[in-house]
């Protein structure tokens, strides 16, 4: 996928000119035009200014097809729930402003409560299995 022409389809879309782009992001219509040519590679923030500005989702601009992709399945045990589903889109479009500190740290706290979870998880399991003595 060319993401310059889906850029400029999807603009097209909403019939925004280049001109109607500068004056949503500030970007001047020679560049818009580089990357609607492929000629530049824009930045992640430059595709969220321009996705602003067409109104329409990030994820759009990466994808071609008509309906809206299904998420991946998360790997593991749990089944995930659509209060899952929704949870971790609005974690993930935060961790999308924070800065590689903050997104280690993040790691590192979900991984602590994830052992503690297991741990009090696997103690309630062995005292529900341990036969009790009278």
């Amino acid at each position: 996928m060319v993401i310059g022409k889906q850029l400029r389809d999807l603009r097209a879309a909403k019939g925004l000119s280049q001109c109607d782009i500068e004056r949503r992001t500030g970007l001047l219509p020679c560049y818009v035009s580089r990357i609607e040519n492929g000629r530049t590679v824009p930045s992640v923030e430059t595709l969220k200014k321009l996705a602003a500005a067409c109104e329409i989702p990030l994820w759009k601009i990466f994808y071609d097809g008509k309906a809206k992709p299904k998420p991946l399945p998360l790997r593991g045990a749990r089944r995930e729930s659509p209060k899952d589903t929704q949870f971790l889109a609005r974690l993930s479009q935060m961790m999308i402003d924070m800065n590689q500190r903050d997104l280690h740290l993040l790691l590192h706290m979900a991984q602590g409560m994830a052992r503690r979870s297991r741990a009090s998880e696997g103690k309630k399991g062995a005292a529900e299995q341990s036969p009790r003595s009278r």
